[in-house]
């Protein structure tokens, strides 16, 4: 038993290294596509190897014995985030194609409705995966307001910081780490953010219009956000009371008795 468990982790920890050597490999054909220069290289590497260190730790500490059909959807949504990335952090230098930047972000974005699919025909859920998946969301969000950003300034990126400033806040405050309600809403402005903000860095539309789908993009985030804080802090509140109620009835039936 001993021996198969070793073997379905070094099974796991390959995926892992192959998910890296195929980041490494798009990283190549884009270089070669565009010329990309020394910034995206090392941005796109430093992803890489980010990526393959941290889910391989979060798979060794889960003692996953399988990587999952959905975790290598993820993991191929994530080697197409690290393009972005490094189109990104090449463009401070020189502009990507944006054919190929809307490409990449394009097919990531699909990819994103797929793996959860995948996981759920396949029993294959698990919070490990839900995590993975969340975690190449948001950072595709945040690559995504940088780049727009360059050309709307720095207001837009409120739209990739905010989840980041919701789990620092939760150190502070542990009540907003309490699981949330399903809400199809909720889902409905996350996927949107990803849609409007490609939108927007296509250029395809005039500079004004383009402003304005960025700020309804923010303001539908600002909505999402606040409307669960205030449901965590109603619900944080009530579960104070509870037991103060309760203590309050008891005392009041004890002098009742007396």
């Amino acid at each position: 038993m001993a021996l198969n468990n070793t073997y379905d982790a070094r099974l796991v920890q390959q995926e892992t290294a192959l998910g890296a050597g195929v980041q490494i490999l798009l990283l190549a054909l884009i270089g070669t596509a565009i010329g990309m220069g020394p910034a995206g290289w090392v941005t796109g590497l430093a992803f890489a190897i980010a990526t393959w260190a941290v889910l391989s730790r979060a798979l060794h500490r889960a003692g996953s014995r399988t990587f999952g059909p959905a975790n290598r959807v993820t993991l191929g949504r994530a080697t197409l985030v690290g393009g972005v990335t490094a189109l990104v952090a090449d463009s401070f230098q020189d502009s990507p194609p944006v054919s190929l930047f809307v490409g990449l972000t394009a097919v990531a974005l699909i990819l994103d409705g797929v793996d959860g699919k995948v996981a759920r025909r396949t029993g294959t859920s698990t919070a490990l995966g839900a995590r993975f998946d969340m975690e190449v969301d948001a950072f595709l969000i945040l690559v995504l307001s940088v780049y727009v950003s360059m050309a709307m300034g720095p207001w837009v990126l409120l739209i990739g910081a905010m989840r980041y400033v919701f789990v620092a806040a939760a150190r502070a405050w542990p009540w907003l780490t309490a699981p949330l309600p399903p809400s199809t809403a909720r889902k409905t402005v996350a996927a949107l953010q990803g849609v409007l903000l490609m939108v927007a860095a296509s250029a395809l539309l005039p500079h004004l219009v383009s402003v304005g789908v960025v700020a309804l993009a923010l303001g539908l985030l600002v909505w999402s956000f606040g409307r669960d804080v205030l449901w965590l802090y109603r619900t944080h509140r009530a579960t104070q009371a509870a037991p103060a109620a309760a203590a309050g009835r008891r005392a009041r039936r004890e002098l009742v008795t007396s």
